[in-house]
């Protein structure tokens, strides 16, 4: 088994990769992307409505609803291939998810801007596990108030990610554009949330 280490160690955040965690990424890429529910939603920024770039999916537990961007993604119910990486996920982090947030990029033009995973939705301490598949794509960090990219970090596909607490609350996190990249990406990050009735 490939070893576990970290790569990034904040003052009290703590950011772990794996690389190698699924075993056969390019056929997991094409049957999540054949097989997932994706949907493209509108976003408003600065009184302009627009789409997202990129596609998304929300699957989980009955009752793990979840809300970013004013966006309110309808649940689906555990696809078993993603039970199934949630398991093994759980397994190596020691963590418990009851849900995830799946992007589909279709190419380097689609992207995902600076933000923290923080919404009211997570439970406390926030835990997100990250796993790529595809492109490979980078993920940039900086301190929440600052312009600065301090760290970047390319994803490899197959790879794990694990954003351990307090790390959200001090950095936030995009994937920027790269129009060299032709290829797409799906990420999976997978959280724990509030059960609503």
């Amino acid at each position: 088994m490939p070893l576990i280490f970290i790569i990034m160690e904040f003052k009290d955040d703590c950011l772990i990769y794996r690389l190698n965690f699924i075993k056969d990424p390019r056929e997991m890429y094409g049957l999540l992307k054949s097989q997932v529910n994706w949907r493209q939603d509108n976003i408003t920024l600065f009184g302009k409505t627009h789409a997202i770039p990129r596609y998304h999916a929300w699957y989980g537990d009955p009752g793990a609803f979840y809300k970013y961007s004013r966006i309110t993604i309808p649940i689906n119910d555990w696809h078993p291939v993603i039970k199934e990486i949630k398991t093994e996920v759980e397994k190596v982090t020691k963590l418990k998810f009851n849900s995830v947030l799946l992007n589909y990029y279709r190419d380097g033009l689609d992207s995902n801007g600076w933000h923290s995973d923080n919404e009211s939705e997570l439970i406390k301490p926030i835990h997100v596990a990250s796993v790529s598949l595809g492109a490979i794509r980078d993920m940039q960090f900086r301190r929440v108030g600052l312009t600065k990219v301090e760290r970047s970090l390319s994803l490899e596909s197959g790879s794990l990610l694990v954003m351990k607490s307090p790390l959200q609350e001090y950095w936030q996190h995009q994937i920027p554009k790269r129009k060299k990249v032709n290829e797409g990406r799906i990420n999976l990050t997978f959280r724990l949330v509030s059960i609503s009735s």
